[in-house]
């Protein structure tokens, strides 16, 4: 069993990979693989909207990072999506990421039906609520299924490593972990529903 994060942060190694990495704690005391993707590492165009890639699986386009880190997506059994929050909400490359996926994904329904996914933000100040519900948007508009936690998802701080004083966030990040946990244990099982 294995869950990716997509680390939506122009900056490397920053609070949201911090986040992220709380989350990934949780998710290996259960014996979950765990792999973080940093959006900093690649370039990411947007999406040309050329509907090539339908019946592909994935982008027609391939000179730039994207069909790589689609390709771990559909192949990972859970996703977290990250992002600091740039202008009330995801940074550009989380975006550009998003809408790319989401015109692959309705183009060749299903890549990650019942997939497990939990979104998580970086916060300054504001802005949190809308970078989250933008990724849950997404997972949700995907047949994903969303784990939650006892809060929203989101960890204040400004700098790097000010994530880490933020108890109550730092906490709600453990149990969304748990909660991911426990909801890939269930969905992988051999019983079939449908």
């Amino acid at each position: 069993m294995k869950v990716i994060g997509i680390n939506g942060s122009a900056r490397k190694d920053g609070n949201t990979a911090i986040i992220i990495g709380k989350v990934f704690d949780e998710l290996k005391n259960y014996g979950i693989e765990t792999e973080l993707i940093q959006l900093a590492d690649s370039e990411i165009q947007p999406c040309r909207g050329c509907f090539a890639c339908k019946g592909r699986g994935n982008c027609v386009f391939t000179k730039d990072g994207f069909t790589e880190v689609f390709r771990r997506m559909v192949e990972a059994d859970g996703i977290i999506l990250g992002s600091p929050v740039y202008s009330a909400d995801i940074s550009a490359k989380m975006k550009a990421f998003l809408e790319r996926s989401g015109v692959v994904v309705a183009t060749n329904p299903g890549l990650l039906r019942r997939k497990v996914g939990a979104s998580v933000a970086a916060v300054r100040r504001g802005g949190g609520m809308t970078t989250v519900d933008t990724m849950n948007h997404f997972m949700l508009n995907k047949e994903m299924i969303v784990v939650g936690s006892t809060y929203w998802n989101m960890v204040y701080g400004k700098n790097i490593g000010d994530v880490l004083n933020d108890e109550e966030g730092m906490a709600n990040m453990c149990n969304l972990g748990e909660n991911m946990a426990w909801l890939l244990k269930q969905v992988t099982t051999n019983e079939k529903y449908y």
